[in-house]
């Protein structure tokens, strides 16, 4: 029971530590607390070597911001781009959720969801916001064309 409570306090952590955050600029300044800001992320796709997809969105400041109470905006933008050669080491899903993290204190998360377009022989990027009862219809969209040489290998 302990390691099952640990492994759960645990898990959002794994996900954050896949972003690298690029840069911010302040929008709101906030005389108690840090400033409302949007923040520039990279997310290297973990299943394939290559690809990084760059966030930017809105990151709540205050108090409740600094202590985690914040509910961040849903809107975000995104644009992946191929960093270096593409290479699939093994078989990825033809839909998969490579980054989650949480942007409210219980029921919002952010995600980046990767899908394989074998007609057109790339990889497309949906990053959106839910929530457990109703989400938002807000999205960002990014494809990145994979070389016809390079397999992509679906499981």
């Amino acid at each position: 029971m302990r390691r099952l409570v640990l492994l759960l306090l645990l898990a959002p952590l794994a996900t954050a530590a896949a972003a690298d955050e690029i840069g911010s600029v302040d929008t709101v300044f906030k005389f108690i607390g840090p400033d409302h800001k949007i923040v520039v992320e990279a997310h290297d796709d973990p299943g394939v070597q290559g690809v990084t997809c760059y966030i930017s969105r809105a990151r709540t400041g205050g108090i409740s911001g600094a202590l985690g109470l914040a509910e961040d905006k849903s809107e975000a933008s995104i644009a992946c781009r191929q960093v270096g050669p593409i290479a699939i080491p093994k078989p990825i899903k033809a839909q998969e959720e490579i980054f989650s993290e949480r942007t409210s204190l219980v029921f919002k998360r952010l995600r980046i969801v990767r899908m394989v377009d074998p007609k057109r022989h790339s990889l497309v990027y949906l990053t959106y916001s839910d929530r457990l009862i109703e989400g938002s219809p807000q999205n960002s969209v990014a494809v990145v064309a994979v070389d016809r040489g390079t397999a992509i290998p679906l499981r």
